[in-house]
């Protein structure tokens, strides 16, 4: 497939420049338009923020903050409860779902987190980490400390025969090797059976033999795309169709 040229091949501080100049451009009272692909913008406090349409190259230094049991179990921007144990952080802009390790400055510990909330909307302050991951860098007696923060990837998922595994695409996540995952099998003929159906309407349907210790499972799979984003078009259109196991798989 060819390579679509998007905004966010831009180097990351020059794409949020951008964002932030089209965002203030915008009156208070009415949102802002997003570049396109982008998730829309939200306001807190009379002031619009503009969500990245991808982590790649996503560093950044700053001051961090934690919250604990006063929001416990209340929601999350990204529809989840919140969790004060789990390993999860708010970011005003990355997006929701993006894995980043959290370095403490002041004593050199690390902690990696989930970005599942928005926030914190204090000045000078990047992250909020939830009272666990603040606990297992020193940051909960201070209450804010100096961090560096790295994105590491959004995670995949693969459908296997009792259950979902689960990697991390590290790095730069958005432009790879990825597929749609539409089934997976320990039957060879029920898997050559799919594929052959699915290649009457799409192109590049194969399948990925997997040799396992508990047997062999055989992924069909359809496309081979170069970018995330091209990966969940073809994830949404497998779902149209008929296919809600559809996922998308780095390859």
């Amino acid at each position: 497939m060819m390579k679509l040229l998007e905004p966010c091949h831009l180097p990351m501080a020059l794409r949020m420049s951008v964002l932030f100049a089209l965002l203030g451009c915008a009156g208070p009272g009415r949102a802002p338009t997003p570049p396109p692909g982008y998730p829309p913008p939200y306001q807190i406090n009379g002031k619009w923020y503009q969500p990245t349409k991808t982590a790649r190259d996503f560093r950044e230094r700053g001051i961090a903050s934690w919250y604990g049991k006063a929001f416990h179990g209340q929601k999350t921007s990204s529809g989840q409860a919140y969790d004060m144990h789990a390993m999860t952080g708010a970011h005003k802009t990355l997006p929701l779902g993006t894995y980043v390790s959290v370095r403490n400055l002041r004593n050199g510990k690390k902690v990696v987190v989930r970005i599942n909330d928005r926030g914190p909307f204090v000045r000078g302050r990047i992250i909020d980490l939830s009272y666990g991951a603040a606990k297992e860098i020193g940051l909960v007696g201070p209450g804010t400390a100096p961090v560096e923060i790295v994105a590491l990837g959004v995670p995949t998922e693969t459908r296997v025969q009792g259950g979902i595994q689960r990697t991390l695409v590290p790095g730069h996540y958005d432009i790879g090797d990825f597929t749609v995952q539409v089934g997976a099998f320990r039957d060879k003929e029920n898997a050559f059976r799919l594929k052959d159906k699915l290649a009457r309407t799409y192109k590049d349907v194969h399948i990925m033999v997997q040799e396992g210790s508990d047997g062999t499972l055989y992924k069909v799979r359809v496309a081979r795309c170069t970018t995330l984003e091209q990966a969940r078009r073809y994830e949404k259109m497998l779902e149209g169709d008929g296919y809600p196991d559809a996922m998308v798989v780095a390859r």
